[in-house]
């Protein structure tokens, strides 16, 4: 059974900083692609950023680049979401989804069979 478990969610000011975890397990890591959705009230789920765990590239959302970093650590299955100079907009419940199938379509949510529960970040002015 897959079981995609985040944590690292809370709450900040502007401008701070969190860290997301994804840990994955009952699932073959290696070779596909791991992402970072969010969704807002109101709002549709967005692809955030992504990684191929097979090789390392990455891709993000023009709204997050040069704040967000997704990274991987292979041996404990786990990715991570640093999150940089935080808005008010950053507000929303983010999602770990795993199994993805291609880099090039890799922030479409339709990519993806697996997801954790989400976690809440929630950025004051």
């Amino acid at each position: 059974q897959v079981q995609l478990v985040e944590s690292g969610g809370g709450s900040v000011q502007a401008g701070g900083s969190l860290r997301l975890s994804c840990a994955a397990s009952g699932y073959t890591y290696s070779s596909s692609c791991m992402g970072w959705f969010r969704q807002a009230p109101g709002k549709e789920r967005e692809g955030v950023a992504a990684i191929y765990t097979g090789g390392g590239r990455t891709v993000y959302a023009d709204s997050v680049k040069g704040r967000f970093t997704i990274s991987q650590d292979n041996a404990k299955n786990t990715v991570y979401l640093q999150m940089n100079s935080l808005k008010p907009e950053d507000t929303a419940v983010y999602y770990c989804a795993a199994d993805g199938r291609t880099v090039v379509a890799a922030l479409n949510e339709y990519e993806y069979n697996y997801w954790g529960q989400g976690t809440q970040v929630t950025v004051s002015s």
